[in-house]
């Protein structure tokens, strides 16, 4: 890691670096968790700005990142590591001990999972079909294909990738496996690619790989992403103090669209309804600091992966309307 942050091995800054810390609002003498370390690019910019008296948290499920974490913060006294799911920050002592004063969570896969083929989460690099965040715990891509019925594989497609070829392609790899199981990233995506059809790009933008939504699907799947996301969130706010704040990067309209709904569901007041009794007045938990925040050209230029990102942030209200 290099001043500021940067990846040491690409040169790169991680997504919306300089708009994270901004909306972290990191003190000096701070306790801040990062709750998916990645490679540990906005964890290192938090711990720059830490004082002695700071403290800083880190958790992911991929014991490479927790390798990563334990190598370069591992003599931090500032820096607690810890392997496992942001879903269970609550269960953490070290995070629930005392408030927080800010938390992120960047979602979905990183870089380094993407990039290496063994990792199994690309369509563009024959691996082994695994896609696990924690590659010991729970079922494979290549496990749940092989028991799962053609229902099912079309449900998750659909609901979580948005495909909609997606009960065609579920019949097609019902098909193949009675022939043989899948076991290889790029025998999937041949299946896929077969039964997709091209140029459903709109105009002007780059045709993406049929493969695209059905991998984001089954990876989303295996891992429990949104469900481990919506309970994150809600962990995340009872640990905050008052005036703590919660930063998330989406890079998919299923993520983004329920931290969108939870932020604004503790900011904003629901419509009222005329025919109901009144209820009780809200007390906002949260205010918006930073909705649907997004990079600009010049980090796009440096790193295309980041035209999907999207950063909200939020701050945690002195009169927290929580029971």
């Amino acid at each position: 890691m290099t001043a500021g942050g940067a990846d040491a091995t690409s040169g790169h800054l991680p997504v919306l670096y300089a708009q994270v810390l901004e909306g972290l609002r990191v003190h000096a003498d701070g306790r801040y968790l990062d709750g998916t370390f990645g490679r540990g690019g906005h964890a290192g910019g938090v711990l720059e700005r830490l004082g002695a008296d700071g403290r800083l948290l880190v958790m992911d499920k991929d014991p490479e990142a927790i390798a990563v974490a334990q190598a370069r913060f591992g003599d931090d006294t500032r820096v607690a590591v810890r392997r496992g799911s942001f879903a269970d920050l609550a269960h953490w002592d070290d995070a629930t001990a005392a408030p927080l004063d800010g938390v992120l969570f960047d979602l979905g896969v990183s870089s380094p999972q993407l990039d290496v083929a063994e990792r199994g989460f690309s369509f563009g690099k024959d691996g082994p079909l695994d896609m696990r965040m924690d590659p010991d715990a729970g079922e494979s891509a290549a496990e749940w294909i092989a028991r799962a019925d053609e229902g099912a594989i079309a449900d998750v497609l659909w609901t979580y990738g948005e495909e909609r070829m997606s009960r065609r392609i579920a019949r097609a790899i019902v098909a193949r496996r009675a022939e043989a199981p899948f076991l290889r990233t790029a025998d999937l995506a041949a299946v896929i690619a077969a039964n997709v059809p091209r140029g459903r790009s709109k105009p002007g933008q780059k045709e993406t790989h049929p493969a695209t939504r059905s991998f984001q699907a089954i990876r989303i799947h295996v891992n429990r992403e949104l469900a481990d996301l919506e309970t994150g969130l809600d962990a995340a706010l009872d640990a905050l103090r008052a005036g703590g704040r919660l930063a998330v990067i989406s890079f998919h309209s299923l993520e983004d669209r329920i931290v969108k709904r939870f932020i604004a569901g503790h900011a904003k007041a629901p419509a009222g309804n005329r025919r109901l009794p009144e209820a009780a007045p809200f007390v906002p938990r949260l205010r918006i600091v930073a909705d649907a925040t997004k990079a600009d050209d010049g980090e796009l230029r440096a790193n295309p992966r980041a035209r999907s990102a999207v950063l909200r942030v939020a701050e945690k209200c002195a009169t927290d309307g929580a029971a």
